[in-house]
This record gives structure tokens, sequence and C-alpha cells, in this order.
């Protein structure tokens, strides 16, 4: 079991292990980060031995850390990856998140493995599947409905947890069916070299050849933001909330990771049935603001039902929160009618003939009800600035700078009880989790000649825990004198007594923690809930095939980045659609007099430059195929491997496994 099903647990990312360490400061329960290789975001790539070294930070809070190994793996590269994962074991690592089904063929270590977003979790009979071969906690897909969620819950186990993206950049196809980029520059997603193809402009046509929209970002997708959805997600089954952006910056993190801290606290708050998953309150130097850090604008993207709105055309990249509209113009000025306080060093962005223009406030003065802005450009030189132009923030200065001191604390509650012995005093200190511990000291008793003010002392030498990560709340009489009568008690010795207990507590914490153990197949194996596989099962080596093999599957393809054939097929399957978008869906002129059977889902084509894109409708699924050529693999990324092809794979014993 990966979490008690009254469990809550906040996921966030991590780029670095010192951005991983702040995520935990911040709140987070669970923290997810690369290692050296195998990870899909190529770019964000960390040792064994930081990893190790978040681990042991992260366990002192019962955070867990889960290392990402989702790309699929060529044949030489199974046995690097096995020998990896036995690292990763031996450092501490609480989970891996992978893709690839041949690692479920490997000879492991009994470490939990969670099905991450790329297995494009996205049916029930899929989720079930994962959930009775190993796996103990599935990615959703990010395009699922609420009540397509609840549908999931209802078909996997209680013991399987099911985890959620709630906040960051949305992929415009599902997770794991994007071949664009490795298409057109044989750099593969699912290898984690993806060119984010989906962030170029485009022109797109209608079959007839007229012009629906001109030099669009079409296929880029506004970012996730479930702020608004998530009790709701709580009460569909939701029990690990994920914000992605491991190749996000620490103010991205500390600042979005503060916000759903925030968030689910409220939540635990109204119903005392749930619970964190990890220890340890957060405290925040800062005011979390999620509009603050880099945005394409938001959406609930699916949760809701399919919206219209849900693209970031105009734009791919942070426009920032609105500011209000240009008064007036001067020669090296503007003015700015604004609610907002500004500050010099702020960014500040204008819209120009679909294109973002940025520029920097060196100065913002506050005049009555304007701000008079100089900008880091001559007036002259930007573009498109005139009255009337409506001016956003990107980048808030004073509220980044804040995020780059020490932004928060965390820290775990604890009791205290000083007792007296024969021979001197016992403090007796208990965390929020239950564990307890005593240390003692030999001391001569002397009677206090102030009772009521050696009792205030004592209580304030052993409330002093600053530099540790425990806290106690004298007030709220979590410390208790036990004692016969008040006795004084040096500063010295008291401070003594609680540095030890201190040691002691934090050393009991670290030895009690237990890694959670790794779900256990369903023995016989269970059957896949299909007989046959595509190119878009991704499998791309022997043990993946020897997997599927072993769940009845009989007619196996090879991964897209495998492929010997070519031909025409879909390069990105995507739940968003441009004909919806724009009003020319079939559904969406249904009942309406006039219209319905006007619409036709014909062929549409997406332009860039000289590269022309064929769409095709599948709207049974209410589906959108962006079509490609399939091309004779050329592995670009090459394994990391030296090992010669003939090397064996070690499987695991009690798996069979197909001779060749």
């Amino acid at each position: 079991m990966s979490l008690s099903p009254n469990q809550l647990e906040l996921l966030a990312p991590a780029k670095t292990a010192d951005i991983g360490r702040e995520a935990v400061l911040h709140g987070a329960d669970a923290v997810y980060i690369g290692g050296p290789s195998f990870g899909a975001r190529a770019n964000a790539e960390n040792s064994v031995q930081d990893i190790a070294a978040l681990v042991e930070f992260a366990h002192r809070f019962d955070t867990r850390i889960f290392v990402t190994l989702n790309t699929i793996l060529h044949d030489n590269e199974l046995e690097p990856a096995r020998k990896l994962i036995h690292e990763y074991y031996d450092a501490g690592v609480d989970a891996l998140i992978v893709q690839d089904m041949g690692l479920l063929e490997l000879d492991l270590p009994p470490i939990q493995l969670h099905a991450s977003t790329q297995c494009d979790i996205r049916t029930t009979a899929k989720a079930k599947f994962l959930s009775q071969v190993g796996f103990s906690q599935i990615v959703l897909a990010r395009e699922l409905t609420l009540k397509e969620i609840v549908a999931m819950r209802a078909a996997v186990s209680e013991e399987t947890t099911l985890e959620f993206f709630i906040h960051g950049a949305l992929c415009v196809a599902f997770s794991g069916q994007c071949y664009i980029s490795h298409a057109h520059t044989e750099r593969s997603a699912n290898r984690g070299d993806c060119t984010q193809a989906c962030r170029l402009p485009y022109t797109l046509e209608d079959a007839q050849g007229r012009i629906v929209a001109y030099d669009k970002h079409l296929l880029s997708m506004k970012d996730n933001d479930q702020s608004a959805n998530m009790r709701m997600l709580v009460e569909a089954g939701i029990r690990s909330f994920k914000i992605e952006g491991r190749y996000k910056d620490m103010g991205y993190v500390k600042n979005v990771t503060a916000h759903y801290r925030q968030l689910l606290d409220g939540i635990l708050e109204a119903q005392p049935e749930l619970a964190r998953s990890a220890a340890g309150r957060s405290s925040f130097a800062f005011q979390p603001d999620p509009e603050k850090t880099y945005n394409r604008s938001t959406t609930d993207y699916f949760v809701g039902g399919r919206k219209t709105d849900i693209g970031a055309f105009d734009a791919p990249t942070h426009v920032g929160q609105k500011l209000g509209a240009v008064t007036r113009l001067g020669p090296n000025w503007f003015e700015l009618d604004s609610n907002a306080a500004l500050a010099n060093g702020d960014g500040l962005t204008y819209m120009h003939k679909r294109e973002l223009r940025g520029m920097q406030a060196n100065t913002a003065q506050h005049l009555g009800k304007v701000w008079r802005i100089v900008p880091n450009q001559k007036i002259a030189e930007l573009t498109g600035l005139a009255v009337g132009t409506e001016i956003s923030r990107n980048r808030d200065h004073a509220w980044e700078q804040a995020l780059t001191k020490k932004s928060a604390e965390r820290r775990i509650a604890v009791s205290m009880r000083f007792e007296e012995t024969p021979g001197g005093f016992v403090l007796i200190v208990t965390d929020e989790t239950g564990i307890c511990v005593t240390a003692s000291v030999m001391h001569a008793k002397e009677i206090a000649q102030d009772a009521s003010r050696a009792a205030a002392s004592l209580r304030e030498s052993l409330a002093k825990l600053g530099n540790t990560i425990f806290v106690v709340d004298e007030t709220a009489q979590d410390i208790t004198l036990a004692l016969s009568q008040a006795w004084f008690v040096p500063a010295s010795v008291v401070n003594a007594l609680r540095r030890d207990a201190v040691e002691q507590l934090e050393a009991a914490r670290l030895i009690s923690w237990q890694r959670p153990l790794p779900a256990v197949p369903v023995e016989p194996p269970i059957a896949y809930p299909e007989e046959s596989l595509s190119y878009l099962a991704n499998v791309y080596n022997v043990a993946a095939r020897a997997f599927y093999s072993r769940h009845g599957v009989k007619l196996i393809a090879a991964a897209y980045e495998a492929h010997e054939e070519t031909g025409e097929v879909p390069v990105m399957i995507t739940k968003h659609c441009l004909r919806f978008s724009f009003n020319l869906c079939p559904k969406q002129a249904k009942g309406v007099q006039g219209v319905q059977g006007q619409v036709r889902a014909e062929p549409m084509t997406l332009i860039n430059g000289t590269e022309r894109i064929t769409l095709k409708f599948d709207c049974r699924p209410c589906e959108m195929h962006v079509m490609g050529t399939m091309t004779k693999s050329i592995l670009r990324t090459l394994p990391p491997s030296t090992m010669p092809a003939s090397a064996p794979i070690i499987f695991h014993a009690k798996r069979p496994v197909a001779a060749g």
C-alpha cells in the first residue's frame, strides 16, 4: 500500500536536490526527482549521492522520495537500469515512477513502483490492470473528468493510490502518445528528449483551404490549475496531488508547493477523518500566489468537462498578471493606471500584433492615481506601446526577491513531560506521530525560593527548540511539570537535558521510518485488456515484450522509436480539438436549427513555414489526431551503456521469459 485511504499527499517536483529540500520545507509530503539517467526530463538529472542526501533530509519529516525512471528502454539499457534501481534502493529511495513495463520483468529490489503519467491511464480497464500487476500508485491521465476519476477509484483496489496532476504545464497530447518530436527531429519524448513542437506557431486551414486561425500557437495549452477543484478531487478519490515542474526553478517550487499546502491543510482541518501522509507543519515568510510565478494563463482542463478556452494560442509563455492601461507617454517614460504595488526591477509585458513584448521597469514611481514607469528601453523602441495599451507584470521583483531568502520553516510538534527521579530529573518527549524518547540527568535537588518564577524559567528553557525541526507550544499545556514541589534547576542542566532528548528523537524518527512495501502482483498473471498492441504501447525492448506476452497479448508491434516500416500514422493523439476550439464541431452544432449537418469533420491542416500537418478527427472518443510519417528507427539518444547487445539481462527468477 502506498498511502492509507484516509491520507492525502502533496507531491512536489525537484530539478535538483536543493530544490527538493525546499519543497520539503514548504510542505511537500513527497518529492519526485530525476536520477543520472532514464528520466523523461533529460536535463533534470541528479547523482545517486545527491538523491541519498535528499532522502535522509526528507525522512526526518516522513516525506517520501520518488525517483523518475520513466523513459522507454532499449535492450542495452535494461541491465544498467536494473543496477541503477538497486543503487536507488540502497540510497533509501521510497518508490520509482516508471513507464516501461519491461522493468516488471527484471530482478528488482523490494521497492514500490508507481505507474507514470506516460502509461496513458485513461480507461478503467487499464487502471485496474496496472493495479493488479505490481503498481502501488498510478498517475491518472490529466484529461479525465471528475466522473471518470470516480469510475477509476471504483475500478481499482483500495490498496492502490490514485495520483493526479493539479498544477503546472500541460502536454497537449495524451502522455506517452506523442511522437511528433521524434517524427520531425528523431528526438523522442518517450526517451526524455522532447523538442516541444506543440509550442510553435501554426496557421490552421480547413479542407477548402480557408484560414481558420493565422499564426497562433494552436497546440499550446494553458497551464493546469486545480485550486478550485481540490475538495472535489478528494471526494472523487484522489489521494496524491501532483505538481508538475521538474524543469522549474526554486521560486516556482517554493510558491506553488506552499499554495497547495495551504489548500490541503484547509481541507484536513474541515475533514478530520482525513490525515496528512507526512509529519510537521510549514509556516511561510511570504504569501503564496501561483499567479506570480511562470504560467501560460490557467485552466482546470477537462476536470469539469470540455471547454473551448483551454489553449494558450496567443503566447506560449508567461504574460503575467494584468495591471492596467497606459494613460500617457513621455520621452523616456509612460504612465500606468493601476492599483497594484509596483517596484523597480519589475518585468512588464504587452501584446502587439499577436506578439508578446517585454521590458523591465528601471524605476516605478507612484504619482497619486497612476504609476510613472521608466523602462530599460527607449519609448521609441517599444513598438506598439501607446495610450490604451494593456500592461501586465510577469515578474514581481520584490516578491521574487523574498523567495531567494529563507521563506519557510517546517516543524514537528512535540509534547514534553518533566519529572523528578530519586537522583535527579527526567525529560520525556513525544512527537506528533507518537514516537517517544527519554533523557535523564543526575542532579542534586534544591528547593526554589520563588516557585512561580522557577516554573516559568523551566518551561522557557524546555521550549527553546529554535534550530531544531521540533516545536512545542508551552501555552497549550504541551509542557507538563510533574514535580512534587518547585525545584530550582539551572538552565544549563535543562538545556543539556533538552539537547539530549532532541538528538535521541531525531535518531528515533530515522530508525522508525519504514519504507513502504511494494505491491504484490496478482497470481496467476491477469490478462491485459487487449490481445494486440500497436506502436502506441511503446514496447521497445525484449523484457516489455515478455511482460505483455505473459499477460496474454498475442500480437505486439514495436514502439514508434523502433519501427522499421514507413507510412502515415498519428504522431500525436490529443483530447484537445481545434474544431471544438473554433466552434466547428458537429457536436456543438447538434440541435441548432439550420446548423446540424452543416459542419463536417473533414481533415484540416496545420501550417508552419513549409511544413504541412494533417489533422484528423475521431469524434466517437472525441479525439484529434495529428498525422505524420512513420520513419525508420534511428537511435539518436544512444544508450548510456557500452555493454554489448549479447550481454545477459537478469530477469526476475519467478517470471518466465520467452526464449530469445
